[in-house]
């Protein structure tokens, strides 16, 4: 395991794929963020952190409509062997707006749209749709 996001974002993707309530992996706190970002922006129902200590973990509960996952998509941009930054104004959208980025700045977490409107670039961890 040399990358856990895209392990993370492959793991909803294959929950998704055959209509799992729910799905759970190890904690992080960048984990935990990224899914509090996908809970925000209504593609998933539920974040929560359980477990204690050593044995953290974070179930999401998914979202589905007409019985087909809500996130079509799910994109890795930047690799532990490949690292992708963007200033603000070179941020682009996805899918012709239809999805975000999620962008890991000084700040913090973010959306790709709360980074341009606040004027900060960073690096682009993945791209939701």
């Amino acid at each position: 395991m040399t990358d856990p996001i895209a392990d993370m974002l492959n793991q909803i993707k294959n929950a998704q794929a055959v209509n799992k309530p729910t799905v759970e992996f190890p904690y992080s706190n960048l984990k935990f963020e990224i899914s509090k970002i996908l809970e925000k922006n209504n593609f998933i129902e539920k974040v929560e952190k359980k477990g204690r200590k050593t044995r953290k973990f974070i179930e999401l509960t998914l979202k589905y409509q007409d019985k087909k996952g809500v996130i079509s998509g799910l994109e890795r941009v930047s690799k532990p062997g490949q690292r992708i930054y963007a200033e603000f104004s070179k941020i682009g959208k996805v899918k012709g707006g239809y999805g975000f980025a999620i962008i890991s700045t000084s700040r913090g977490l973010m959306t790709a749209r709360e980074a341009r409107k606040e004027k900060l670039g960073g690096e682009l961890l993945c791209n939701v749709w």
